[in-house]
């Protein structure tokens, strides 16, 4: 039987961190994830890495603080998918008045402590460009600086960083059971069309999500257990709803805000909602009153009014936040409670809430309340390291798409953006000293070749063309629908070829 010193459940933003954070410390780790990695919420976010201007209002100042500096350690640590964006914020009195916008985005400059980003700033929307697509009543707002971040590959790039420093990382593995046995835990794994086994591990990490509350009732029943509360949030992709590379942030008349964010070039990203769930979270759906809802705050603002059939894809995911009895579910913080203790007989950690902008300190804290337990584990590294292809110099972003453009002339600017932003300095281990497009391999569209395919296969656990067309990039919304067939064609004559070779 294989003995770990931790062992995490679950592939989302959370869980990664932490296997990324305790391998890097010295401990023996095994991560198991019973889909894929980032599979639910951690790929169904607004993509914004953010200290959560709204959140003011609800006196949530650490949480605002720690959220805008870990916002500027991960511009440091991942600037291909880490980015800053400009957003633009309108006025309307009859909401929010305006010493109080003023007075928000003052804190907001400062609580985060020095930041690269500019501060924020009042502008004349109705001379702007900015406030061109803004109904023309709207004279004054502000414009504020946060980052969008690439939520999925986020947790990637944590699994891969974790992987190389000495995790273990299980995808489509199920933990059927867990029981301590002489002081240790002994679980039961179940790989998908696999034979079960068991490992032991010194501790238990359950970084589940939404189903953390059931899996501590499960298998640690006497732990320190917490209460979730299952919201969903739901977002549209719709036509590209205006000119520019700044986002909106919205005020809607019933208190909320809504985003709108440019996306994936042809594309706006509208989000979210705030809606008490008590479905499985394997299966969320957006319904149309949803659909209905963003269209309509989005039509309050803009000149041309969005409607259902502008939509050309939606999401939707259950964020599992730490019950607070609040009455109204927007209100409810977004910050982490972690919950440690021995009391079935070995640690047994469970992570409840957070936010995917402040999932390495939450991995740090984990790790840190792990080491008392595992001694040998070494002290906290994370905040001044980078992760994966995010080594790029002084030279950054602008930097990598320089070499790929010299490396691979053959590659179309687009594609070239494309394999920066995702991999940063790692593309060469897809472009592998290709000298032209014909080295790559089949062309699957929209960019995508059998040389990055079986790279996405080889080392960031994909298995289905779902993984690769809509976590591991987002080219589904670029491709048409038997293109995907044809991906997951593929991966499955590549399987039969490599288990006839075996």
């Amino acid at each position: 039987m294989t003995h770990y010193d931790i062992l995490v459940a679950g592939g989302g933003i959370n869980g990664a961190a932490i296997a990324r954070d305790a391998a890097g410390r010295g401990a023996r780790v095994l991560l198991v994830e019973k889909d894929d990695l980032a599979a639910h919420t951690s790929s169904a976010s607004t993509k914004l890495i953010h200290g959560g201007l709204r959140y003011l209002e609800q006196y949530e100042f650490r949480l605002v603080g720690e959220s805008l500096a870990e916002r500027e350690r991960m511009m440091q640590a991942a600037p291909h998918l880490i980015r800053p964006l400009a957003f633009v914020l309108p006025h309307d009195r009859s909401m929010r008045p305006r010493w109080m916008m003023q007075a928000g985005l003052f804190l907001y400059d400062r609580l985060g402590g020095k930041s690269r980003l500019p501060r924020s700033r009042s502008v004349k929307l109705a001379s702007d460009p900015m406030g061109a697509a803004l109904k023309g009543e709207v004279q004054h707002g502000y414009v504020y600086s946060d980052c969008w971040g690439d939520d999925s590959r986020l947790v990637v790039a944590n699994a891969l960083d974790a992987a190389e420093r000495g995790a273990t990382i299980m995808t489509q593995t199920r933990l059927d059971a867990a029981q301590v046995v002489d002081g240790q835990w002994q679980a039961q794994l179940h790989p998908a069309g696999g034979t079960p086994f068991t490992v032991s591990a010194s501790a238990i990490v359950n970084a589940t999500g939404s189903w953390a509350a059931d899996f501590a009732r499960a298998f640690a029943p006497k732990s320190a257990g917490g209460s979730l509360r299952m919201i969903k949030g739901s977002h549209l992709v719709t036509r590209k709803l205006y000119e520019g590379d700044h986002a909106f942030l919205l005020q809607n008349n019933d208190g909320r805000v809504i985003f709108t964010i440019p996306y994936e070039g042809n594309f706006t990203l509208v989000g979210t909602t705030d809606v008490d769930w008590a479905g499985s979270p394997d299966k969320v759906d957006v319904d149309f009153a949803e659909i209905a809802y963003l269209c309509k705050a989005v039509s309050d603002w803009f000149r041309t009014p969005l409607i259902p059939e502008d939509v050309v894809s939606t999401y939707a995911g259950v964020r599992p936040l730490y019950d607070d009895e609040s009455d109204n579910p927007s209100k409810i913080s977004r910050d982490y409670v972690l919950k440690y203790d021995k009391q079935s007989g070995a640690p047994f950690l469970s992570v409840f809430g957070g936010k995917i902008t402040t999932h390495r300190a939450l991995g740090e804290r984990a790790a840190d309340m792990l080491q008392v337990d595992l001694p040998h584990m070494g002290t906290a590294w994370t905040a001044t390291a980078t992760l994966p292809g995010g080594d790029a110099g002084p030279r950054g972003l602008a930097g990598i798409f320089e070499d790929i453009a010299v490396e691979a002339p053959f590659l179309d600017s687009a594609t070239v953006e494309r394999l920066g932003q995702s991999y940063g300095t790692r593309f060469r281990r897809i472009l592998k000293g290709a000298r032209s497009i014909a080295d790559l391999g089949r062309d699957f569209g929209g960019g995508l070749s059998q040389a990055e395919v079986d790279y996405l296969l080889r080392e960031e656990w994909a298995t289905t063309a779902e993984d690769i067309l809509w976590r591991r990039s987002k080219l589904g919304l670029h491709m048409a629908a038997d293109r995907h067939a044809e991906i997951d064609d593929y991966i499955a004559q590549k399987s039969r070829t490599l288990a006839q070779a075996q």
